[in-house]
């Protein structure tokens, strides 16, 4: 595949649609299930039933418009401040947001929470929990100095950054000075929980061929380490599927407390 052909996501966009259909809806052909939904449902439940992970604001950082590695984190912050790059996941995000007509259906994954966390009774009330928390999306730029100008945030108590490093970066240099950005919005002592894929060159949005930053576990553990967080938890699970839509081998999932700044 000649690389010119390839696309960027902060450069050129994907529809948001398309990708939640591919990657984290219900239906039959979607096989990525066990990897995309279930695994990150999983960790973050584990992780947030410690009670060591908790606070008034969480910042979220994920590709696309996704929302499923939210439902845990509501019950443990106040306020999730959500930041997009593009409008048209902010337009998909809130169109669920506001339960407007032709949303993305969520409640397969709603499901998958309760299940795995045996709170099955709260199934209805898991839903209006995360869209009362999820009520500031706001557009950032990754180039500028203060990523969403002219708002300014406040320092987050913990970060979510879900699958983003892995489209954004072009290398190890531009993975390290992206992470680094992201947790300088982060108060010392707050934790980071990344969700990524391993040796993930490219991933398939309808016709387009999106370029990503392929790693492998002993880079991004040393990025973290470097970036002055000290690492509580990480799984890596292998891939589970089979599919030409995209060629990443495994799930890593990281959870690190910020130990200083740099």
């Amino acid at each position: 595949m000649d690389p010119c052909s390839y696309k960027r996501y902060h450069i050129h966009g994907q529809d948001s649609r398309q990708f939640l259909e591919h990657y984290f809806s219900d239906k039959p052909e979607m096989v990525f299930g066990e990897d995309t939904l279930v695994f990150p449902i999983r960790k973050l439940i584990n992780t947030f039933s410690t009670g060591c992970v908790k606070g008034g604001n969480l910042l979220d950082l994920s590709l696309g418009s996704v929302v499923h590695h939210l439902y845990a984190a509501c019950e443990f912050f106040n306020d999730i401040i959500v930041l997009k790059l593009k409008e048209r996941c902010i337009l998909e995000l809130k169109r669920w947001v506001d339960k407007r007509t032709g949303a993305f259906h969520w409640g397969h994954a709603a499901k998958h929470h309760v299940d795995i966390g045996g709170t099955s009774h709260q199934l209805e009330d898991k839903e209006i929990k995360v869209r009362s928390s999820m009520q500031h999306v706001v557009k950032c730029d990754l180039e500028k100095e203060n990523m969403t100008e002219p708002i300014v945030l406040p320092p987050a108590e913990c970060i979510i950054s879900a699958w983003l490093l892995d489209v954004i970066s072009k290398d190890q240099e531009d993975y390290i000075r992206y992470f680094k950005k992201f947790s300088r919005l982060l108060k010392p002592g707050g934790h980071f929980i990344l969700i990524g894929c391993l040796g993930m060159t490219y991933y398939m949005v309808g016709k387009d061929r999106i370029q990503t930053f392929g790693y492998d576990e002993n880079f991004v553990k040393k990025a973290v380490e470097r970036g002055g967080f000290i690492i509580d938890d990480c799984e890596v699970q292998q891939r589970t599927n089979v599919s030409d839509l995209t060629d990443y081998k495994a799930m890593i999932y990281i959870v690190a407390r910020k130990e200083k700044e740099l």
